[in-house]
């Protein structure tokens, strides 16, 4: 059993804080590239029957009635719910022309709604849309399954909620981000915690077997003060699991963060001040840190995940079905299928063009080599579970690790001088002052990094 201590340190967080990859993928979605076919995609599919592995289905449902000035999400605006029907049927043909392309006895032990916000659709939608997953795909129907979906509680009721629940979902995601008026405002997301609470509640009611709260840090006039009230709120929600996510303001590469006005932004140093406050607060509170802005229960699956050795890392984030083939379902989602990720059209009309021609909608790519393979698991390990035995790594893929990886290796003093990590000819160890600064760790093993110098991703704290 690894520990779960992690030591806040601000002069050496200020000294490694980079841009880098948050590793939801390696190689990332930066080596996706046009030239991953549709041909290469059922290839996969061929080849990833025969493993007989089970399955988890994302579905992105991109549709939003307001606009939150800090998302960087694939989404369409509008009031008009009549938008959402002419996508759902494309959706429902998706689903039918993957369906029938995967063993069908292949069970699906996760599945997800995503967006924007899933409930914009009617009840009505929501339970089409089930009937017609449960139609093409073999859902587990036991409430054994991983059926999670994200929730806005401006956009449900108690009724929906209970609705949600009758259609198989039993695990929920809430967006809260800040409780703050102030910020709120700022970010054009209104959302009282009376609101939230009695969602919160709905869900317990429902029997729900998990709920997770998703907060930002980072956005316009947050204070140490003002986050340690939303904190107590939030703690007051007591949920099983917590993504603190920190606010990337990337106005040129998201239009709509142009909005927020960057003067109100609190500063570098009031950032680590709260994020400082949110790892003390929520350690005091019970809450074990399993890494990448993500906190859980001790007695959450995740947590056991991570004591176990069993938890893994995808497009989703932290998960414990390490065993399941990823299929992406609508605009923009990402699929992990044998060997390769696949994505989908990001715009409604190539996305409605290609299924209305009877063609899977993925449009690139990648087919990952022996050596991405290797690294993805070094990278995976870490980033799960802050250690790297050498010996396994070398069982698994014939290789003499520290003949393989002599750059790496020669790059990692620096750390175990300033007390990330500590290293031997046997093991890597992520030390309580490294967990923090994970990503920098595995940025070590990313091959593609040494290849470019471009920044196209977010600093790592």
């Amino acid at each position: 059993m690894m520990p779960t201590a992690i030591e806040f340190d601000l002069e050496l967080i200020q000294r490694y804080d980079l841009s880098g990859p948050r590793y939801t993928s390696y190689p990332t979605a930066v080596q996706f590239h046009n030239h991953f076919s549709e041909q290469a995609y059922l290839q996969a599919i061929a080849d990833s029957n025969q493993s007989g592995r089970p399955l988890s289905l994302y579905f992105h449902l991109p549709f939003c009635a307001h606009v939150c000035y800090y998302c960087a999400c694939n989404k369409i605006i509008t009031a008009n719910r009549k938008r959402a029907a002419p996508y759902l049927d494309h959706l429902h043909k998706e689903i039918a022309l993957q369906g029938q392309l995967f063993d069908k006895n292949r069970v699906v032990s996760q599945l997800h709604w995503g967006g924007g916000t899933p409930t914009f659709i009617s009840d009505e939608q929501m339970s089409a849309l089930m009937d017609c997953t449960r139609q093409h795909f073999n859902l587990l129907d036991d409430d054994t399954g991983d059926f999670s979906i994200e929730i806005d509680p401006r956009e449900v009721t108690p009724a929906k909620i209970g609705h949600l629940r009758k259609l198989g979902f039993n695990r929920m995601s809430f967006g809260v981000q800040d409780f703050d008026p102030l910020v709120q405002q700022a970010v054009n997301r209104v959302q009282s915690f009376g609101q939230t609470y009695e969602a919160v509640m709905a869900a317990r009611d429902n029997g729900y077997h998990s709920i997770n709260v998703d907060l930002i840090y980072g956005l316009p006039h947050q204070s140490v003060a003002s986050f340690s009230h939303t904190l107590d709120q939030v703690l007051e929600l007591s949920p099983d699991r917590l993504s603190v996510f920190n606010y990337a303001h990337l106005p040129d590469l998201f239009k709509v963060q142009k909005q927020i006005d960057s003067q109100q932004l609190p500063s570098a140093a009031t950032k680590l001040a709260i994020f400082q406050l949110i790892i003390e607060r929520l350690s005091q509170a019970g809450y074990v840190y399993i890494g990448m802005d993500h906190f859980a229960k001790p007695d959450n699956e995740l947590a056991i995940a991570q004591q176990q050795g069993t938890l893994y890392r995808n497009f989703q984030g932290y998960s414990t079905h390490a065993d399941c083939d990823l299929v992406g379902l609508g605009i923009t989602s990402i699929g992990v299928v044998a060997d390769t990720y696949s994505q989908n059209l990001k715009t409604l009309e190539a996305y409605g063009e290609h299924i209305e021609q009877g063609r899977v909608p993925v449009f690139r790519g990648v087919a990952l080599t022996a050596d991405d393979k290797l690294r993805r698991a070094v990278i995976t390990q870490l980033i799960c579970h802050f250690e790297l035995e050498f010996a396994t790594i070398e069982q698994q893929y014939q290789i003499n690790f520290a003949d393989y990886f002599a750059y790496e290796l020669q790059q990692l003093p620096r750390m175990v001088n300033d007390g990330l990590i500590s290293l031997d000819n046997h093991k890597l160890v992520v030390l309580p002052r490294g967990r923090l600064l994970i990503r920098n760790i595995c940025m070590v093993f990313d091959f593609y990094l040494r290849q470019s110098q471009e920044k196209k991703f977010s600093k790592v704290i």
